[in-house]
């Protein structure tokens, strides 16, 4: 039996060695999935690691364990007023676009490779789900943002596209396995899953917020330890009662990172730590069970396959799904470009193995190659294809400031950000003439890259970053005032 001592050390120095990497490499666009599996893959029985592991099942159940939490955490992060315009069409391509990809690429697979009609549909239910953490690690490292509405369409898709997946792939093993099984049951079943999914998600959302709020805990450390306990309880109960715990986790998140609670800000801190490390250990766990030499065996299919998903099935469905929305056709090239695969198809295709299913083993090696072509492929190109397409944007950085403000349940002020525009009205004036509002204090301004604690006396500036305390009801005041301009309206903002 392996010691504790010697599998502490082992995941230590291969957690220190993933970050490591993916912190000398950040400026290389490479999607840190490649990395963390291709370290996972170096690590396991045929690498230079020869660490033996073969447990689908192990496997499986880590990987459910950490897309919980990322999925939690992902919808903690989200700003629903940014990707409340794209609500529809995230929706349609989390649900249609999942579907017409299951469906093509089940066609190709059924076509060309030794599979039945319901295999081939199960291998593009299990690919169909899409990573957009990965787009966006490609972006900042080349310093690329996106323009309008399709960071926030990319990142919803993203987050509600998995649960779909999930469903079909599991509908898709029960109607291979099961005699009594109907297309009409599983229809049945999905509007059921997604429907108590929402509930559950959108309800207990609610319920975590105001728990944080009311509990009031002596020590500040049993926040995320409530915390986890209950987005375990929330995916858990969901999935028992029958309905979908990833949907649910997500809308929990999502509802409860929109609502004001106390520690919000170090809850976000420490889910966003808490998603590396469940990305990481994910990622290292599927490249440890991935045999790279049963995966050279797949080439000349997993490029068909990859091909076909990149260039037909992916811009196909997407065209499909976005018909009715208000994009350019450039804006839904580039969506239909940037449907990297992470880990959850990879997760998804251990569960043929367990099932047991006739071409389990080779779908599985499949999926992970185009997972890996998708990441190498389309990784690589993303930041030039956003700007050939003309969707591109100068990315702008967050700010970190030397002060943090933690608001605690009732309270109504904020500390909210104002960028002065060029030609603003306040430009040149003092902070004591601007006629700011009783309640509201100007507690830091950046300017030139420097922090200033300003005075009454301080003069403001076009381009300035003014860091104000502010009561919620006097927030419309306070854009007006530093907003308005004399000559050319540029725009402002707050956050």
């Amino acid at each position: 039996m392996i010691s504790i001592e010697y599998l502490l050390l082992l995941g230590g120095a291969l957690i220190l060695l993933s970050i490591g990497i993916a912190k000398f490499s950040e400026n290389l666009g490479v999607p840190v999935l490649l990395l963390f599996l291709g370290i996972g893959m170096l690590a396991g029985s045929e690498g230079p690691g020869g660490i033996y592991f073969d447990n689908a099942g192990v496997a499986q159940s880590l990987g459910i364990l950490a897309l919980v939490f990322i999925l939690f955490a992902g919808g903690l992060d989200t700003d629903w007023r940014s990707v409340r315009p794209t609500l529809w069409q995230a929706a349609s391509l989390a649900t249609l676009g999942v579907l017409l990809t299951a469906v093509l690429v089940g066609l190709v697979t059924y076509y060309f490779l030794d599979f039945s009609w319901l295999e081939g549909m199960l291998l593009g239910a299990v690919i169909s789900s899409t990573d957009a953490a990965a787009v966006f690690s490609v972006l900042r490292a080349r310093s690329v943002s996106l323009r309008g509405n399709l960071r926030p369409l990319l990142e919803l898709e993203s987050g509600s596209n998995d649960p779909m997946a999930v469903f079909l792939t599991i509908g898709l093993i029960h109607l291979l396995t099961s005699a009594e099984a109907t297309f009409w049951g599983i229809a049945n079943l999905f509007a059921l899953q997604m429907g108590l999914g929402a509930l559950c998600g959108l309800g207990l959302g609610k319920l975590l917020a105001t728990l944080l709020n009311r509990l009031n805990f002596a020590y500040e450390g049993f926040y995320p330890v409530f915390a986890i306990a209950f987005i375990a309880l929330v995916y858990s109960a969901t999935a028992l009662l029958g309905g979908s715990g990833f949907l649910a986790v997500y809308l929990a998140g999502l509802v409860a990172g929109n609502s004001d609670f106390v520690h919000k800000k170090s809850l976000l801190r420490f889910f966003d730590g808490f998603a590396w490390l469940s990305q990481i250990g994910m990622f290292l766990t599927l490249g440890l069970l991935v045999y790279p030499s049963h995966i050279f065996s797949v080439i000349g299919a997993g490029l068909l396959l990859s091909a076909f998903l990149m260039f037909v099935a992916r811009p196909l469905s997407v065209f499909v799904s976005l018909v009715f929305a208000r994009l350019s056709w450039r804006e839904k090239t580039f969506v239909s470009w940037v449907g990297l695969r992470g880990a959850v198809p990879i997760i998804l295709a251990t569960f043929p193995l367990l099932a047991k299913l006739p071409n389990a083993e080779l779908l599985f090696n499949l999926v992970f190659f185009i997972v890996l072509t998708s990441a190498l492929l389309q990784g690589w190109s993303i930041p030039a294809v956003a700007r050939l397409l003309n969707v591109d944007a100068p990315l702008t950085r967050k700010r970190q400031y030397p002060i943090e403000f933690e608001p605690t349940a009732g309270m109504d002020t904020e500390l909210m950000e104002f960028i002065v525009p060029s030609y603003a009205a306040v430009a040149g004036k003092s902070l004591v003439e601007l006629g700011l509002p009783r309640d509201s204090l100007v507690v830091l301004i950046s300017q030139n890259e420097e922090f200033i604690v300003p005075s009454g006396g301080t003069i403001v500036h076009e381009g300035d970053v003014i860091l104000a305390l502010v009561n919620k009801r006097n927030l419309p005041e306070l854009r007006a005032i530093f907003s308005k301009v004399e000559k050319k309206s540029v725009g402002e903002k707050a956050g």
